[in-house]
């Protein structure tokens, strides 16, 4: 599984005209469910993204998590961070998971956070979305536990 995670001063998700989730200070991440992907993924990754330490202490060092300074996290499916761009100029997205699956180890990140102490705001899986978002530093950084 993939995170694309970014430290942000607020972000918003959009489907059709309906704003269906907003943070505050918190992070945004983009997830990638990819072949091979299952609960053991979603759970690693949950504790990795909770625990990436991104936020500023008091003397100015990047050394807390989310969870240290009470932030919000939005996770946003997004099958396009599973992409193959080694050849051409077109994507090829055959490592992408199907949707089926990674929708349920979607669900199953999502879960994990809860379990951890976290309840994520969430887009919506297979949508077209907006996503809107402040980074904050700018900080995004791409996380990824691989497919077992």
């Amino acid at each position: 599984m993939i995170g694309l995670l970014q430290r942000v001063a607020q972000a918003s998700v959009v489907v059709g005209r309906e704003t269906i989730a907003e943070i505050g200070p918190g992070l945004l991440v983009l997830i990638g469910v990819e072949h091979g992907d299952g609960s053991a993924q979603a759970q690693r990754l949950a504790e990795r993204l909770l625990g990436m330490r991104v936020f500023e202490d008091d003397a100015g060092r990047m050394n807390l998590s989310v969870v240290d300074r009470g932030g919000e996290v939005l996770l946003v499916p997004q099958f396009t961070l599973a992409a193959d761009t080694t050849r051409g100029n077109r994507p090829s997205f055959s490592a992408a998971a199907e949707p089926d699956v990674a929708r349920g180890l979607f669900d199953a990140l999502a879960a994990e956070f809860e379990s951890l102490g976290l309840a994520p705001r969430r887009g919506r899986f297979g949508a077209d979305m907006q996503v809107s978002s402040v980074n904050n530093g700018p900080v995004t950084l791409w996380v990824r536990v691989p497919p077992a």
